[in-house]
């Protein structure tokens, strides 16, 4: 497991019916690529989230492959519709098995 990795994510906490909001999400992460050496010129090994999820009310919204090519602390932005009150939930999955979610709630007005 990455030491502290922690997930940041902006969702609005209301919304229209079927308006399309903007999320955004970031996570403290190294994303190490395993191509670079350390000091003693051994190669770091790769670790990096290597997938990310958005459901909505157990919808999937959005899966997408993380290659490592992808910068230390990710950003995903990302629209949703959001057809009724529900909440949504993050998951990213590291290379080490490890998983982080986070969950956020919208209310329909």
């Amino acid at each position: 497991m990455a030491e502290n990795v922690k997930p940041r994510v902006r969702v609005p906490k209301t919304a229209s019916k079927d308006e399309v909001i903007t999320i955004k999400t970031l996570i403290s992460h190294p994303m190490e690529s395993g191509q670079r050496k350390d000091k003693d010129g051994k190669v770091i090994p790769r670790s990096i989230i290597n997938r990310f999820t958005a459901e909505f009310n157990g919808q999937l919204v959005l899966d997408t492959t993380l290659e490592p090519a992808i910068s230390t602390n990710p950003y995903l932005e990302f629209d949703a519709k959001v057809p009724e009150t529900g909440e949504f939930k993050f998951t990213w999955y590291d290379d080490d098995g490890s998983v982080y979610e986070d969950a956020h709630k919208v209310e329909v007005s």
